[in-house]
């Protein structure tokens, strides 16, 4: 099993609260007890290797995706329930416990996210983190500090790793 807990301080300022490091068992579970997932994606994902792995990890756990940036055009012909929307809006509505959610089925409690430049997405994930009750998961190959758990600073091919275990473990 690869070690995702490791190097989480490295380029990350310290506060008050830092993200939990969790390994792809954790992951999995979380995921697996959450009443109203959602896969959030940055266009990161667009690599094969890593929108293959996206895509099974919707189906297997039966996640819709949030996708933002350009990522929406690699979920076009993956049948998997896939909906462009900006992230800093994403991350505004999931503060109103009221939003009815890209389904209109209700707000989500933990979001999953996944391919992001870490500086971008730890300024969505702090709103989130301060402002509502949803739980976020990164399991991205960089540590977000503003997340609720994420994976650790590893390498690649370790991402690769991670998420192949995640998914078997769904």
């Amino acid at each position: 099993m690869v070690d995702t807990t490791k190097n989480t301080k490295l380029f990350t300022s310290y506060g008050v609260t830092t993200s939990k490091a969790i390994n792809p068992d954790m992951a999995a579970k979380m995921i697996s007890k959450a009443k109203r997932p959602l896969l959030v994606v940055g266009t990161g994902v667009l690599r094969p290797e890593i929108l293959d792995r996206a895509v099974k990890i919707a189906k297997k756990a039966n996640i819709p995706i949030a996708a933002t940036g350009s990522s929406l055009n690699g979920f076009l012909d993956k049948d998997v329930d896939a909906k462009y929307i900006n992230v800093h809006q994403l991350g505004f509505y999931l503060t109103d416990p009221a939003w009815p959610g890209l389904d209109g089925k209700g707000n989500y409690d933990t979001i999953i996210v996944l391919e992001f430049k870490k500086y971008y997405i730890n300024q969505v994930l702090s709103g989130t983190r301060n402002f509502s009750k949803v739980k976020s998961i990164s399991i991205g190959k960089d540590y977000v500090q503003n997340a609720t758990m994420s994976f650790g600073t590893i390498s690649r091919e370790e991402h690769f790793v991670a998420l192949d275990e995640l998914i078997d473990l769904l």
